[in-house]
């Protein structure tokens, strides 16, 4: 995993995004309280990247219970959002793509702050390697350019 983010945060107009929240949930499976993303405000052909971001709200269904009197946003939900914006990003890659991605692991995840209400967060996800019905993707989380979170998600077509 790389120590520096391929790009900061700041740099894009996150207001002006590429995908709305219909838009990445009428190509992924997930729905309801799993749709995590709420909108794509980039997506580069060339270098491989995509940005997606999720409004932190005080009354998000997990809020009231992680952490009771200090909400936190779960770590396992920072994953899950990190590779729904890699199976976007690999989707949108693929031309004619038409079959189910699954998730298949994780490398190097380390959580480095934390998240609270009131914050938009921001995933950016780097293609890394694609190999026959696998793919990894390096994914950073930002609050502001300060980096909150990464991993590397390994996904499968199933």
């Amino acid at each position: 995993m790389t120590s520096a983010p391929p790009l900061v945060p700041s740099r894009f107009d996150l207001d002006a995004s590429v995908a709305t929240r219909a838009d990445i949930y009428a190509v992924l499976k997930q729905a309801g309280r799993f749709a995590l993303l709420d909108g794509i405000a980039y997506f580069g052909a060339e270098d491989l990247t995509s940005i997606g971001w999720k409004e932190i709200r005080a009354d998000d269904w997990w809020a009231a219970d992680h952490i009771p009197g200090r909400p936190l946003f779960p770590g396992v939900l920072m994953t899950e959002a990190a590779a729904q914006l890699a199976s976007w990003d690999y989707v949108r890659r693929t031309p004619g793509f038409a079959g189910f991605l699954g998730f298949a692991g994780l490398n190097d995840t380390r959580f480095r702050g934390i998240v609270e209400p009131g914050v938009r967060m921001v995933w950016i996800s780097r293609q890394v390697r694609v190999r026959g019905r696998m793919f990894i993707y390096e994914v950073q989380g930002f609050v502001g350019d300060d980096r909150v979170y990464e991993t590397e998600v390994i996904g499968t077509i199933l």
